[in-house]
């Protein structure tokens, strides 16, 4: 229990240290530029701003869906002649059900840019 309350007082203090150095020793110079609002790379509420497609958006969210997914292969790989026959059908539901997917966003067109 000591060990614990050791390493949250060291990083507290490391992170107390860390911001008096940068309150003694940052720069100090204010200007009208750096007191204004910042909004995501461009000036504040900025007219005629593009947002992205959704297409862009949803074929994002697919990829990391998708490369989750099969990051659970990597252990399956690894035990895969433990476990014999259970594993392998297993293994062939869990793809089953993901080209399922993928067929389905296929179809619904998520790939396809305009």
């Amino acid at each position: 229990m000591i060990e614990i309350f050791l390493v949250f007082l060291i990083f507290g203090l490391l992170g107390a240290l860390l911001l008096l150095m940068n309150k003694f020793l940052g720069p100090s110079k204010s200007s009208p530029t750096k007191e204004s609002p910042f909004e995501c790379g461009s000036p504040y509420l900025q007219e005629g701003i593009n947002p992205f497609p959704i297409k862009f958006y949803l074929v994002a969210f697919l990829f990391l869906l998708f490369d989750i997914e099969v990051v659970f292969f990597f252990p399956w790989a690894l035990i895969f002649k433990d476990m014999g026959l259970t594993a392998l059908i297993v293994m062939f539901a869990y793809i089953f059900v993901l080209v399922l997917g993928f067929i389905y966003a296929w179809k619904k067109g998520v790939f396809e840019w305009e």
